[in-house]
């Protein structure tokens, strides 16, 4: 309906339009053109076939907007990705909807020398009107382009803080290493025994979004938000995505691919809760980006990569009922019913998983105990621990945290004392572990040793890693 929503634009704009046919070439043919971002270049290059603009007024210049009846400039999705390819092909304006320019021009202040228009700088023209476009094209009217805003750091207002917690020390400590070496985590625990409060405190650990996460974020988030960002997002995301969801809205799909709930949780959390009762499909399909920190999405008529470099953290009941194990409740699942409710989850799935954690109902003694140990306290070691693996990894990996390191860097960067060699043998006999759950053991462990400031893994930092694997080390009745 774009062409008939293009000439009303023109035509009530004050523009003539001739009678004859015109034809829109937008090659190359093989790719499909969706959405409404072609609206206001394709009324600019008509009004300059018929003389209205001169060629030149288009030259070095991108333009995008959708066109109302009346010629006005509506909000399109991916404002910043767009500006970031001009900026990359050195492209001096860049012609956007008023609602998406500042998010466009939040990539000024990484720019050299921090000016608007200086060299190696896009400028970014906020648009109303088609009208506004010719009479800026012609000179007729200079539109002033948007001044970058420095990006807001994140706050701790309003953030959920870990003393809030009672009790679950144990969980509290597996969240630190979770947050300190990248690692996924599942909470296996009683209805109510404080997973969910717990996984929500995860982003508050982390270390601040940087300058590409943040544009990386905000990409993903211009591209499926409902209204355009005002600037860079610099708050780690938390998606948790109801165990009803499909496949390719986890992971991203349509007939035209879209990202999923895996991607935008890029750079933050993806929090599963009620683990067993997701589609066991749509668990094995984030296989790929738990590995590769991307998702490929292939349809017949387009391939699409995105983005999903995220912290896992899932969890579960230990039985359908909720209370095997619990001292308070009695469990009355029949007979092979633990074994079919944890089958759900495979074992691949599971090796993936970094920390397997056990988190037991509270006590009325532990609910009025006092709090624990602040946010910005247990913060503070897991920047540290952060800061001692860059030093360490920035040369062989882009992500220098313990969770990326892969088998091959496993025996220059875990290096393990006898004692602590000894111990990891004895577990992967005794309770038979696979190779990869052996690798997530000793990424761990070389975690620990990071938050306790040791160069070698010891005994002591393998045995709590042994501990995190709660799913190998118990055998479900």
């Amino acid at each position: 309906e774009s062409r008939e929503r293009v000439r009303a634009a023109i035509k009530n704009c004050g523009f003539e339009l001739p009678p004859r046919a015109v034809v829109v070439n937008l090659a190359p043919a093989d790719i499909r053109k969706v959405g409404n971002q072609l609206d206001l270049a394709i009324a600019l290059a008509y009004l300059t076939a018929l003389g209205v603009l001169p060629p030149e007024a288009l030259e070095r210049r991108i333009v995008c907007g959708e066109l109302g009846l009346d010629g006005a400039v509506r909000p399109i999705r991916g404002g910043l990705a767009i500006a970031d390819l001009g900026r990359r092909l050195g492209i001096r304006e860049l012609l956007l909807p008023d609602a998406n320019a500042g998010e466009a021009a939040s990539l000024g202040s990484i720019a050299p020398r921090g000016t608007i228009a200086g060299p190696g700088v896009l400028a970014v023209i906020p648009l109303a009107s088609l009208g506004e476009a010719v009479e800026h094209l012609v000179g007729a009217r200079t539109l002033a382009p948007v001044a970058p805003r420095p990006a807001a750091q994140p706050g701790p207002e309003g953030a959920p803080d870990l003393a809030e917690v009672r009790g679950q020390d144990a969980a509290k400590r597996a969240l630190e290493i979770a947050a300190a070496g990248g690692h996924n985590l599942l909470f296996i625990g009683p209805p109510g025994c404080g997973k969910t409060m717990l996984a929500r405190r995860l982003p508050g650990l982390l270390p601040p979004l940087s300058l590409g996460e943040a544009i990386e974020v905000t990409k993903i988030r211009s591209l499926v938000a409902d209204e355009p960002p005002a600037g860079l997002v610099r708050e780690r995301p938390f998606r948790s995505p109801h165990h009803t969801v499909s496949t390719a809205g986890m992971v991203g799909g349509g007939s035209l691919p879209r990202p999923g709930e895996a991607s935008l949780a890029h750079c933050g959390v993806l929090f599963l809760d009620e683990l067993p009762e997701f589609q066991r499909s749509t668990l094995e399909a984030l296989r790929q980006p738990l590995e590769e920190g991307r998702v490929v999405v292939v349809r017949a008529r387009a391939r699409q990569r995105f983005p999903a470099r995220f912290a896992l953290l899932a969890a579960m009941n230990p039985c359908p009922c909720g209370h095997l194990g619990d001292p308070r409740h009695e469990c009355d699942c029949p007979p092979g019913a633990v074994l079919r409710y944890r089958s759900r989850i495979s074992g691949p799935l599971l090796d993936r998983i970094d920390l397997h954690v056990e988190v037991p109902a509270l006590s009325l003694a532990e609910l009025k105990g006092p709090p624990g140990e602040p946010t910005a306290a247990v913060a503070e070691r897991v920047r540290a621990a952060r800061e001692r693996q860059e030093r360490r990894l920035a040369g062989d990996l882009t992500l220098p945290v313990n969770g990326a390191i892969t088998d091959a860097l496993s025996r220059r960067h875990c290096p393990l004392e006898p004692p602590a060699q000894k111990l990891i043998d004895a577990a992967f006999e005794r309770l038979g572990l696979s190779a990869r759950a052996l690798t997530r053991i000793l990424k761990v462990a070389r975690t620990v040793a990071d938050l306790a400031g040791s160069e070698r893994i010891r005994a002591p930092h393998a045995a709590e890693a042994i501990q995190y694997r709660a799913l190998d080390r118990r055998t479900p009745g």
